[in-house]
């Protein structure tokens, strides 16, 4: 289940994302890239989302090699997530969060038609495989 502060600011990052920047034309998926990285204020450990625009779509390629040609990058505006609370987690776990976040922003996000209206939307982590979480109707 989603904890909804969470999510709510999840979202608040996603719309500025999405009603702030022109997606290209050119746009035909999008994907949702996941890092480990630290954090520089305390060191502990933490895990980023960043989001990118692709002129390329393969829901067979489970390697994800359509999410290397991007268009557009939200760059260094990533939304981070610290899960100390839950002590050493695995990539999977890190994994379901942030799609679980993704999902609930899919049904309800404000600006959620703009993700939608791509050919699919994957989510991984950027050394890894990619899950399809979202492809349209043909």
């Amino acid at each position: 289940m989603v904890n909804t502060e969470v999510y709510e600011h999840f979202a608040a990052w996603l719309d500025a994302l999405l009603e702030n920047n022109k997606m290209p034309e050119d746009t035909m998926a999008y994907n949702f890239n996941l890092y480990e990285d630290r954090s520089e204020e305390t060191g502990e450990k933490m895990y980023c989302i960043q989001l990118i625009a692709s002129d390329r779509f393969d829901p067979d390629d489970k390697e994800g090699d359509w999410a290397c040609y991007e268009v557009w990058s939200s760059e260094e505006d990533l939304f981070s997530l610290n899960f100390s609370d839950e002590g050493e987690v695995g990539y999977e776990r890190v994994e379901e969060a942030f799609t679980e976040l993704c999902a609930e922003y899919l049904e309800k996000g404000r600006s959620s038609g703009v993700l939608r209206s791509a050919k699919g939307i994957g989510i991984g982590f950027v050394d890894g495989d990619i899950d399809i979480i979202y492809k349209a109707e043909q």
